[in-house]
């Protein structure tokens, strides 16, 4: 009788702001890795289990959905991706489907008549190694600007490699930029010529921070400035919440960006949280990294701990740095950036402010030279690198010595799967069968080595979809049904924990993110169908249903 006066007395639970029920709730949370239902108050998850579990959290006020079976997971983290350079894609020329350089040239040409006079001609996501033919004349398989002039010879032209790493220009972005024949290579940077000793317009690597992009045309003010880049930030967030992404770790933004981000916050803009990293000189991040350090700013929405350097290129651009040269360009190991030189300074720095360290290396050179800066750096100070966390930023291409070292130094792997799939019909020609077998995106050797991955799509070189991610993850087929290294995929569960706990602990959020588990953020997305289980030609036909950020339902599927 006791017992029941007891219950009876007991106070109800606070009511619930949103309870999501009947669906089939995969957490990430080996306490309880399967659930029914979930309820979240006041921006975090208050109950995980079945629906009875979850009805006294029930009231007038709360927010009820039926999930109708559908699977519910921790909301998507997108690892590795570009934010404001999403949002800037979104208002040049979208050149990620042109399949040869005319199309491309014809689309110059409808952009010139929109435009106006002396107006900047901008684009981004063109790949000379998915075209259905190499374009005549050409410099390493790369065009020359003398058909973009001829339709459009007033208004400068600058398209961006899908890598990011490199831009294509005409002769009048040239002429403006000052770049003749004469101009030099920067360090880490190459300007193609032609037989002739001109400039044939592609600008590889650190060459593209030569063109002065906006010369002729007036100073925008202020408020035009302003207003552009709001709708940069409302584009890129409208994007990733409608794809699922309730975290966004932004792979390297200067100090004045994360101003205007903070701002963002500030004003209510954002819907996505956002975790990035800073870049920036040496003598600039010791003066400002103890100023901009920010952890769950905003109610959690903006977190600034971590540092980015470039260590190489791409393999598209052939920047990426190699232990041997490309096999189709046997002259050539690719392009070490110069900021390599002051890794180790950046290092410290990162030790003594308490940031994380994310470095971009691609070949195995840079790999090698990285992992010896971390190796040397955990030494000097007596840390471990379990504890502190750094990453290596693509760990595309390993020599089979360092695959190993990743696990042992603690060091993150953050790599993309789509990249496997998306290369894999033209990485064969760069480096040849044998390196691929030995190193080439093999997310199975690191993982079975015991190293920790994070995974992420590099958008907007990729397209941000975390669902065709996951596909690429787990069946490594490309799109003309040849699968790449498939002994190098992840099973069904390894891909959903990467995307979800293992992109959080690569933040070093794991204890809020990542993981439907009572106490941490009710960030979650709603699929329409189980990509754990369903057919493999069936997971890209998944839809996203609802992405629910603390609590809030930021998407929902009409």
């Amino acid at each position: 009788m006791l017992g029941l006066w007891l219950a009876a007395c007991a106070s109800p639970p606070p009511v619930a702001d949103l309870v999501l029920r009947n669906g089939r709730l995969l957490t990430m949370d080996d306490a309880r890795p399967v659930a029914q239902a979930l309820a979240a108050r006041g921006g975090r998850i208050v109950a995980v289990g079945s629906n009875a579990d979850v009805a006294p959290y029930v009231g007038a006020s709360t927010r009820t959905i039926d999930l109708r079976g559908q699977l519910a997971i921790p909301g998507f983290i997108e690892a590795h991706g570009h934010f404001v350079g999403l949002g800037e894609s979104r208002l040049g020329l979208e050149l990620t489907g042109t399949t040869s350089w005319p199309q491309i040239v014809q689309a110059v040409a409808a952009a010139v008549r929109r435009a106006g006079p002396g107006q900047w001609i901008t684009g981004r996501g063109w790949h000379q190694d998915k075209w259905t033919a190499v374009p005549e004349p050409n410099v390493e398989g790369f065009p020359t600007h003398a058909s973009l002039d001829a339709v459009s010879p007033d208004n400068p032209v600058v398209l961006v490699h899908a890598s990011g790493h490199g831009v294509f220009v005409n002769a009048r972005a040239l002429a403006l930029s000052g770049i003749t024949r004469a101009t030099s290579n920067p360090p880490g940077g190459d300007i193609l010529k032609d037989a002739g000793g001109e400039p044939a317009g592609f600008l590889r690597e650190n060459a593209a921070q030569l063109v002065k992009r906006g010369a002729g045309e007036p100073e925008p003010s202020v408020a035009a400035a302003t207003s552009r880049f709001r709708e940069v930030l409302r584009l890129a967030d409208q994007e990733a919440i409608a794809k699922g992404i309730t975290s966004f770790q932004d792979a390297g933004e200067p100090f004045g960006t994360i101003d205007a981000l903070r701002s963002a916050v500030d004003r209510g803009d954002l819907r996505v949280r956002l975790w990035v990293m800073v870049q920036g000189r040496v003598a600039e991040l010791s003066d400002r990294l103890e100023r901009y350090k920010a952890i769950g700013y905003g109610n959690n929405m903006l977190t600034v701990r971590a540092i980015k350097v470039y260590a190489d290129g791409a393999m598209g651009s052939r920047g990426a740095w190699l232990l041997q040269s490309y096999a189709d360009k046997p002259d050539s190991v690719g392009l070490p950036r110069p900021e390599l030189a002051t890794l180790p300074q950046v290092a410290r720095l990162a030790i003594e402010r308490g940031y994380q360290l994310a470095v971009h290396a691609i070949g195995d050179r840079a790999n090698r030279e990285v992992l010896n800066v971390y190796e040397a750096a955990f030494k000097a100070a007596g840390r471990s690198g379990a504890e502190l966390r750094w990453r290596i930023e693509h760990a595309q291409q390993l020599s089979a010595a360092d695959i190993p070292r990743f696990a042992r130094l603690g060091v993150i792997a953050s790599m993309q799967p789509i990249h496997a799939t998306s290369d894999g019909g033209w990485v064969g020609d760069r480096i040849g069968p044998a390196r691929i077998e030995e190193g080439a995106y093999v997310w199975r050797k690191l993982l079975a080595s015991g190293a920790a991955l994070a995974v992420g799509t590099d958008v907007p070189v990729e397209d941000l979809d975390p669902i065709a991610n996951y596909y690429a993850a787990v069946t490594r087929t490309l799109t003309d049904g040849r699968v790449f290294t498939g002994g190098q995929r992840f099973s069904r569960m390894e891909a959903l924990r990467a995307f979800t706990l293992g992109n959080a602990f690569a933040a070093l959020e794991d204890s809020i993110k990542g993981s439907l588990t009572v106490g941490k953020l009710a960030d979650v997305t709603v699929l329409s169908k189980d990509i754990t289980a369903v057919p493999d030609d069936e997971i890209r036909s998944a839809r996203v249903v609802n992405t629910i950020v603390g609590g809030q339902i930021r998407y929902e599927a009409r």
